[in-house]
């Protein structure tokens, strides 16, 4: 799947995007390999502007965790998210390893953008 949409458009919607061009092309950013994401149903229908039906809330829950010995108290339970977001000072609390670098950028529900430090897989 290909979208054309002018760069124009991109930077006046999305301010971070313009200031991560701007970056790059002053020499304060380096360009790294592209990284292909697999989109689901709902990011395709942002992307093509149509709205997916409104659901009910599903709530959530939380369990009380530790991970090694590290108390967490309540954490909310993953009900299926693909990608789940942690502070690096968090990481190195719990000493889970070093991130292994990457070049996703998220977007998040507030549409701002994210550059991950790295990724650390099966938690």
């Amino acid at each position: 799947m290909q979208i054309n949409i002018p760069l124009v458009d991109i930077l006046q919607e999305v301010p971070r995007y313009a200031k991560y061009i701007k970056d790059i092309v002053a020499n304060k950013r380096r360009l790294t390999e592209s990284e292909t994401v697999a989109l689901t149903e709902e990011c395709i229908s942002r992307i093509q502007s149509k709205l997916p039906q409104k659901l009910k809330d599903p709530s959530s829950f939380t369990i009380q965790i530790s991970i090694g010995k590290h108390a967490v108290g309540r954490a909310l339970c993953d009900l299926g998210a693909s990608i789940n977001l942690m502070p690096l000072s968090v990481l190195r609390q719990l000493g889970l390893g070093e991130p292994r670098p990457t070049t996703v950028i998220l977007q998040l529900v507030d549409r701002s953008l994210e550059h991950p430090e790295g990724v650390i897989e099966d938690v």
